[in-house]
């Protein structure tokens, strides 16, 4: 079983985002699950959602504790909120910024870490350009496809299908497959380093 943790804030797509990474899951055969841990539910505040993607039945009930990816999509969160609480060690890190992780002051921690599971997405940018709006869920879902393999482009793209429609779903499959290539670039650049 695969888990994944998102964290964002209320209006951000956190939600959504847990979704559409179960749907592409199901898109592929596989059994998912996805569902949201609000706080004080109002734009602004943290919000967390989970997805469990696995093979077989999935029978668990409870958050994730110990994930085995985090999608991070405000980086105002780092130093407010412990998003990195149980992640394992081998564990992928996506992060809605142009910035490095030094440069967020998380040098120390990604020392020893995997560095082809660690990668920055400037989601927000990606989708202002393509949908007119700072909604990153959709670009960074398209972009944990690349950076993890877990899921293809094409079920994140059938995913969108099914939750928008028209310029909207037009706009976010521009966003996605954007963030898609650019992930994929990256972890070539990463492995050929």
């Amino acid at each position: 079983m695969f888990e994944s943790r998102i964290h964002g804030r209320g209006g951000q797509g956190v939600v959504t985002a847990a979704e559409m990474l179960s749907i592409a899951a199901f898109e592929e055969g596989r059994n998912a699950q996805a569902f949201p841990s609000f706080g004080s539910e109002r734009t602004g505040a943290p919000v967390v959602a989970f997805c469990r993607i696995a093979d077989k039945e999935i029978r668990l009930r409870e958050p994730i504790m110990e994930p085995d990816a985090i999608i991070i999509q405000d980086t105002t969160l780092l130093h407010q909120v412990d998003v990195f609480a149980g992640l394992k060690a081998d564990g992928y890190i996506l992060i809605n910024t142009s910035r490095s992780f030094e440069a967020l002051g998380l040098g120390d921690f990604i020392k020893g870490r995997p560095a082809e599971r660690l990668c920055a997405l400037p989601a927000t940018e990606i989708a202002i350009k393509h949908i007119g709006r700072p909604i990153p869920n959709v670009p960074l879902i398209a972009g944990f496809a690349a950076l993890s393999g877990l899921i293809r482009l094409e079920s994140v793209v059938k995913a969108i299908n099914q939750k928008f429609s028209g310029k909207v779903a037009e706009g976010n499959i521009a966003a996605a497959t954007e963030a898609y290539n650019l992930i994929k670039t990256r972890m070539a650049e990463v492995q050929h380093a």
